[in-house]
């Protein structure tokens, strides 16, 4: 069996520990804050640089898919090296990336016409577009080869699911990603959105007055959908995406840990510049992801 090499763009958000210890490569969005000048993410700007730009100097960030380019100057390489390569990709409705990729992956296939490139949409984001990533990084660890692992990663994508609250709809609404969400938007002080990414889509579900009460009903929501299913949760792979509250992630992560008599597995993600963008400072939430082995 051929070896190959675990990709993803950056809107992972996967952690530096596990990026290292899985050796999975990104391959990074920009990032811009006048439309002119453009940061890679995770290189050229921090995420916490990015959301000390975004707070201090109170305006708003665009961001830029990797180009076809970046795509080949990343899986070359590995090319060269004999190895196959997967590469998991950002929700299409959300960015072109998965679009850069599967070019890619056509113009150094006539290069490299023994190679397999696998491309797959995530229809996630952040932290769900993670925990699917660790799934990979499993089975590829288990042996499986990368056509078994592309087929269960098809399968398992649409169990992921993100239970999620934000500081407010601005950065969705000036993303232009707000979608159905629009009917969260009211103009009420302190009320928080509560909302779902549910394959690809952004499900609003409800508002709640506070911020801790926020927190306590995004658990009610992942209540609710293993109430809803009837499935396992110990069948499924959990984490919290947080962008800049880590008390209120660590406080959601105990409420998560009681519910499940569990301690997580995975740290607590940090939402990184390409869907922090949208989300803005203060996003939260919690992702799943059904088990490979459950399937």
């Amino acid at each position: 069996m051929r070896t190959y090499q675990i990709f993803s763009d950056s809107s992972c958000d996967l952690p530096d520990n596990l990026l290292e210890e899985h050796q999975i490569k990104l391959i990074p969005f920009y990032v811009s804050f006048d439309q002119e000048n453009y940061f890679k993410e995770n290189i050229d700007i921090s995420k916490e640089e990015f959301y000390e730009t975004l707070t201090s100097k109170k305006i708003y960030a665009n961001t830029s898919l990797p180009s076809v380019q970046d795509y080949i100057a990343m899986f070359r390489p590995t090319l060269k090296e004999g190895k196959d390569i997967l590469c998991l990709c950002l929700t299409q409705k959300f960015s072109g990336s998965y679009q850069s990729a599967l070019k890619a992956k056509h113009i150094l296939e006539e290069q490299y016409p023994h190679a397999l490139i696998s491309i797959i949409d995530s229809i996630q984001a952040t932290g769900g577009q993670g925990v699917l990533l660790m799934q990979i990084a499993a089975m590829k660890n288990a042996g499986l080869t990368l056509e078994e692992v592309t087929h269960k990663a098809n399968l398992l994508k649409s169990t992921a699911r993100i239970m999620f609250t934000v500081n407010t709809l601005e950065y969705l609404t000036k993303g232009r990603r707000i979608g159905k969400v629009i009917s969260l938007a009211r103009d009420m002080l302190d009320l928080k959105p509560l909302i779902q990414l549910k394959e690809a889509e952004l499900i609003p579900y409800s508002n709640i007055r506070g911020r801790k009460k926020s927190l306590d009903k995004v658990l009610d929501m992942v209540k609710e959908y293993f109430d809803d299913t009837e499935e396992s949760p110990a069948d499924y792979l959990f984490c919290i995406a947080n962008a800049t509250t880590l008390e209120d992630a660590h406080y959601l992560e105990m409420k998560l840990e009681t519910y499940l008599d569990r301690k997580l597995t995975l740290p607590i993600f940090q939402i990184g510049v390409t869907i922090g963008t949208y989300t803005g400072p203060g996003a939260i939430g919690i992702c799943f992801v059904k088990r490979y082995e459950c399937i």
